[in-house]
């Protein structure tokens, strides 16, 4: 049975307050929806990747309820997963390619389950540009390519999470549709319809 949004959200306060307690017991009533996070995100890795969900759900919540966020609610928790967890594969990335250019290790290895597939790294580092630039240019643009693209979220659910009409969602997914593409493939035309993948979803 699902939990209640206002247990999640008690426990999120307690975690706020510092209660190691209420972190522990938090992850058990949101891993299901970092699951489907984490993989969405693995399905935009080549076949034969090493990350595993699993490890990027351990470090996207240990940063998450590390740090000193007052949390609104389970929604609030649930968008910022999405961020944290391309925050880590960025991260992962940057340090293998300094790893690289000091003729290091050609795999960045976290707790002996986590590590990002080196064919995969530059187009990460890219991609994490043009979306810095559509964040400058559009915050909730950003935020909805944030959960829909890279989260696998339906419209429905980040209309809830960003308190907008669907309508929103979609008009905003469809402009950063063009606007990433057009930064992506500056020597393409634009299509007109879908100019980047849309992520699969699941059957509601």
């Amino acid at each position: 049975m699902d939990p209640s949004p206002g247990e999640v959200t008690r426990l999120l306060k307690a975690v706020h307050d510092g209660n190691s307690a209420a972190a522990e017991d938090l992850l058990p009533l949101v891993y299901a929806e970092l699951h489907r996070i984490a993989t969405a995100f693995m399905r935009r890795e080549r076949s034969g990747h090493t990350l595993q969900p699993t490890a990027l759900i351990n470090e996207a919540y240990l940063r998450m309820v590390g740090d000193d966020i007052e949390w609104s609610n389970r929604a609030h928790f649930i968008g910022l997963s999405a961020h944290v967890m391309r925050r880590v594969l960025v991260d992962y990335a940057r340090q293998h390619n300094a790893e690289r250019r000091a003729g290091g290790l050609k795999r960045v290895e976290m707790e002996d389950h986590l590590a990002i597939s080196p064919g995969r790294l530059d187009e990460v580092l890219s991609l994490d540009e043009v979306m810095a630039k559509l964040e400058a240019n559009n915050p909730r643009q950003a935020r909805v390519v944030e959960l829909r693209y890279f989260g696998g979220l339906s419209v429905e659910e980040i209309a809830q999470i960003l308190n907008v009409a669907p309508r929103s969602v979609k008009r905003d997914w469809a402009l950063a549709r063009i606007f990433l593409f057009r930064e992506l493939n500056p020597a393409r035309p634009c299509p007109t319809a879908n100019p980047i993948r849309m992520p699969p979803t699941s059957p509601k």
